[in-house]
């Protein structure tokens, strides 16, 4: 059975980041499984062709804030990353209800400067992988169970195109690099966890689980020229937010959050929401606003590699800072929670994920120290 120092669950940006760090410690003894065939988690680009480029629209986060979280600013600049302020100027649209037309008022700067990557958060994912030397990195193989014997963890795990094909593993270390919740819901850990750390495991909501996000693509940026900022908020839905999306190279496009909750929205379906949506991007920007180049919705609660049954009628509420270990019995320095659930400053964010696997790696590479 092959066995490797430190195995990695999940191929988000936590994971791949504690790759990184591990490599810059000369660790190189690990490998990373990821159930799907990509990597990125939570991190998912909507590509078009341009051309003979593609060009990306973020399906899942979008925005970082350079001057509250310098460490994932740090990384960004160390990777020689462009990034680009969100586009901000001009009137908010607001739709307070559905006998009443929508009205402009004035906009205004968000402070910190919320920033974008130029071609999108995609880069930040694919800027770090092609940093590592280690070519162990397992796509479509999901974990089943890990259990812990006296000198070693087993990790159980299944390609996802071959059924009934079960493979094993065994790792001195596991990092967790997926989310609390879906960990102790997806992941038989043997001998249990201890009842305290599951129970709060499981309670810690995961971001971005709930939502659905629409992106709407068009020729050009109409809505600027109207002295619009693409920026709207409504109470009548199906978006409840609505931002600017244009990429850098000036590809229009406007994105919203849905507001509907995601039980209603699997009965309505994508293609009916992608029709309201239309509606109201009419309603707001005007007819050209009804006819995108291109749309998508993706849904997060339908995805089973990010939402369990427990977040579809979840708030998306940042509780205490879940343990990022066990502090006695068989699993105590042998599990690290790593996911940007586990930060300590910004759970969930993509800052919480670098800080969560900086955490995480410091805390085992200290601890093997005092060991040798």
């Amino acid at each position: 059975m092959d066995h490797k120092q430190i195995a990695i669950i999940g191929g988000g940006l936590s994971g791949l980041y504690a790759a990184t760090l591990l490599e810059a410690q000369g660790i190189t003894d690990y490998v990373l499984l990821e159930a799907r065939e990509r990597l990125g988690g939570r991190i998912e680009d909507f590509s078009l062709k341009n051309g003979s480029k593609d060009e990306q629209f973020d399906l899942g986060p979008t925005w970082f804030w350079p001057e509250i979280q310098p460490q994932l600013n740090t990384l960004v600049e160390e990777l020689g990353l462009q990034k680009f302020p969100q586009y901000d100027q001009g009137k908010i649209r607001i739709e307070r209800a559905p006998n009443e037309k929508p009205v402009s008022i004035r906009g205004f700067t968000s402070s910190p400067q919320s920033m974008r990557l130029k071609g999108g958060m995609g880069t930040l994912m694919r800027s770090l992988h092609s940093r590592l030397n280690n070519t162990s990195i397992l796509l479509g193989n999901k974990v089943h169970s890990i259990t812990k014997y006296d000198h070693n963890i087993e990790i159980r795990y299944q390609d996802v195109n071959q059924a009934g094909t079960i493979q094993s593993l065994t790792a001195d270390h596991v990092f967790l690099a997926l989310s609390p919740r879906l960990a102790v819901e997806s992941i038989n850990f043997i001998p249990n966890l201890p009842t305290d750390v599951f129970e709060q495991w499981q309670k810690t909501a995961t971001w971005m689980a709930p939502h659905a996000k629409y992106i709407a693509v068009y020729d050009h940026p109409f809505w600027r020229k109207e002295g619009l900022s693409g920026d709207a908020r409504s109470a009548y839905g199906p978006m409840v937010e609505i931002h600017d999306a244009t990429t850098s190279e000036g590809r229009a496009a406007l994105f919203g959050f849905i507001g509907i909750p995601p039980n209603a929205r699997q009965a309505v379906g994508d293609e009916q929401m992608k029709v309201l949506c239309r509606a109201q991007m009419k309603r707001l920007f005007g007819d050209q606003a009804a006819k995108p180049y291109a749309d998508i919705i993706k849904d997060w609660a339908k995805d089973p590699l990010t939402s369990t049954d427990l977040d579809l009628n979840a708030l998306n509420e940042h509780h205490h800072t879940p343990e990022i270990g066990v502090k006695s019995g068989p699993w105590h320095h042998h599990l690290t929670g790593i996911a940007s659930e586990w930060s300590v400053q910004f759970p969930g964010y993509i800052a919480g994920a670098i800080e969560a696997a900086n955490a995480g790696v410091e805390h085992y590479v200290t601890r093997i120290n005092l060991q040798s």
